[in-house]
């Protein structure tokens, strides 16, 4: 049975066990006083509360052994009790400096709901950050990734978690099963293909660990989409076609940079959807492009199921789940 206790006790945390020991070292000194010297030491609460103030080296001086053994004891009490005390708060404070490192260098399991998890650290993922965590509702976000030590954003919104994507333990640390959406970045140190490959490995991993939430993941070549799709994306972004996009139209559009001014616009969240209300059906899209107007916003187009209409006919009519495109 003390065997059992001593192990039990051996298997606390370590802080824990220096108070402990500290407490009984404060107690039995305490006791002791008190039976030494009764009439200085009225009551065992006296005598433990000059074990502490003693031990702690305050020294407040309202209660004084006066007697051989009192003094002794009080000699005793300072030798083992500071002794303690001072591992404590020593062990105290390497606690928190570690627990700060370990939070810090991404060691740190994540625990909310809601969040957003981004997976890979590059310029376009530390100019999204830095738009998400600078709004009046700032969402937490959970960011990971291999290469750096630690967390490269000053943000009590942004959570570093240090490993590899496509690993499980990684994972499982951003509590993916509450997250609300996945973005999965291309690491453009690779080859095109290889961080294609990266990626859909990612999405693999996170869609066999939590199928339900949904995951945006950026792909380089035309090729892969398909493959991103099959391994269970809700949203591709090729970003290299939208890179060719915009070398086209600056060709094109003598240098006065239009498509950069638009998407720049956009960027200020102006850009928005809704799901076409009851009134709005069956209308034409001129007629709800009016009434929007009056409102403040722009109806740009249309989302039908899979195909986007932009600037439809003014006479194509609004059907049920047709989700309105307007700029703010």
């Amino acid at each position: 049975m003390p065997n059992r206790v001593y192990i039990s006790f051996l298997r606390l945390p370590l802080l824990v066990r220096i108070l402990l020991i500290a407490l009984l070292v404060f107690l039995s000194f305490g006791i002791s006083i008190h039976f030494l010297e009764p009439d200085t030491f009225p009551t065992i609460f006296d005598g433990i509360w000059w074990a502490i103030i003693t031990a702690s080296t305050v020294g407040y001086g309202d209660y004084v052994p006066h007697s051989f053994l009192g003094r002794l004891t009080a000699l005793i009490l300072i030798l083992l009790g500071v002794g303690f005390v001072s591992s404590y708060f020593g062990t105290l404070a390497a606690a928190a400096v570690t627990k700060q490192d370990a939070f810090s260098e991404g060691r740190i399991p994540f625990k909310g709901e809601g969040h957003i998890i981004i997976i890979g650290w590059n310029e376009r993922s530390k100019e999204l950050i830095s738009k998400l965590t600078n709004t009046k509702y700032a969402q937490m976000i959970v960011l990971i990734d291999e290469t750096l030590e630690s967390n490269p954003v000053k943000s009590r919104f942004v959570h570093f978690i240090q490993g590899k994507g496509h690993v499980d333990e990684t994972i499982i640390k951003s509590d993916i099963n509450r997250a609300e959406k996945v973005l999965i970045t291309a690491d453009r140190g690779n080859d095109e293909l290889q961080a294609d490959m990266n990626s859909i490995l990612t999405l693999l991993t996170i869609k066999g660990i939590c199928a339900q939430v949904k995951c945006i993941v950026e792909i380089l070549t035309a090729e892969q989409v398909v493959n991103a799709y099959r391994a269970g994306a809700d949203e591709v972004i090729q970003s290299n076609k939208l890179t060719s996009v915009f070398m086209v139209n600056s060709l094109h559009s003598n240098g006065n940079g239009l498509l950069s001014n638009i998407v720049h616009e956009l960027q200020e969240s102006r850009l928005s959807s809704y799901r076409a209300e009851e009134q709005e059906i069956g209308k034409p899209f001129s007629d709800v492009c009016h009434i929007l107007l009056k409102k403040g916003f722009l109806l740009i187009g249309i989302q039908r199921g899979d195909e986007t209409l932009l600037n439809p006919s003014h006479s194509l009519p609004i059907e049920e789940n047709d989700q309105l495109l307007i700029f703010k």
